[in-house]
């Protein structure tokens, strides 16, 4: 059964075609992402599906709503990281979490909510201005799970971490999936759309070139070559790569 449905989509802004007749279906429980480089046209589908912005033309069908005319009904089910994702600069997790559960109306645990994305420890109590880029995230992806959704939007969830941040922020996605739940993931990270998506839409100048699973879309359009560097931390894999210095990496890690 499709969580999302979308038909010949399409968004103008003036003279620019930021959405041009696209199309895709997602299946419930599976992760899909729409990959692309900035400027793709990602952010623009995906606010139209979460009924942020009205379509211009095409049909549009999440959880069975129509997103724009149905927008209250549909948000009691979704969940959403926007891009670029902020907060009260002196909340601290427990509270943001307190406080989007009462504009949801619904009873939760803050710390069990922060336990499912992996920020139960000493980060909880601590306020939004000072946690890492990584940990304020999480923060995001916990207000998305406030409402216990069935679908979640994820847009760009992973831009500008470093990579630990990012590999712990795939975990809690796959944790999601886990639990059966429907993931929309907007990025630009070829690896990341790999290594969490079942299938992926690229996405270019407001179209979709290609689709398909990863395998299929590597299969099809892929070299056949990869290079794989095998070392026991990011410090070895940076020396052997550019013969660096160890005490190099650990800045470019830092």
């Amino acid at each position: 059964m499709s969580a999302v449905e979308v038909t010949s989509l399409k968004k103008n802004y003036g003279s620019l075609q930021a959405v041009d007749d696209v199309s895709f279906s997602i299946r419930e429980g599976e992760v899909f992402a729409l990959l692309g480089p900035n400027g793709a046209g990602k952010t623009t589908t995906i606010e139209i599906l979460e009924g942020l912005r009205e379509k211009d033309a095409g049909e549009v069908t999440v959880l069975g709503y129509d997103p724009w005319s149905k927008g209250y009904d549909l948000h009691r089910q979704i969940g959403v990281i926007p891009q670029g994702f902020k907060f009260f600069d002196k909340a601290t997790p427990r509270e943001a979490v307190s406080y989007y559960a009462s504009l949801f109306g619904v009873k939760v645990e803050s710390d069990e909510i922060l336990k499912q994305v992996i920020l139960e420890d000493s980060s909880s109590k601590t306020v939004f201005e000072n946690l890492s880029g990584g940990q304020k995230q999480k923060v995001g992806l916990a207000l998305a799970l406030v409402n216990n959704p069935r679908l979640l939007f994820l847009d760009e969830p992973t831009t500008g971490l470093d990579a630990q941040a990012r590999r712990a922020m795939w975990e809690v996605i796959r944790k999601l999936k886990s639990e059966g739940r429907t993931v929309l993931l907007t990025t630009h990270y070829l690896e990341e759309a790999e290594q969490l998506s079942d299938r992926v839409a690229i996405m270019t100048k407001g179209k979709i070139i290609a689709s398909g699973t990863p395998e299929e879309l590597i299969t099809k359009y892929g070299s056949g070559k990869r290079m794989v560097m095998v070392g026991d931390s990011l410090e070895d894999i940076f020396v052997k790569l550019v013969g660096g210095t160890m005490e190099e990496a650990g800045e470019i890690r830092q």
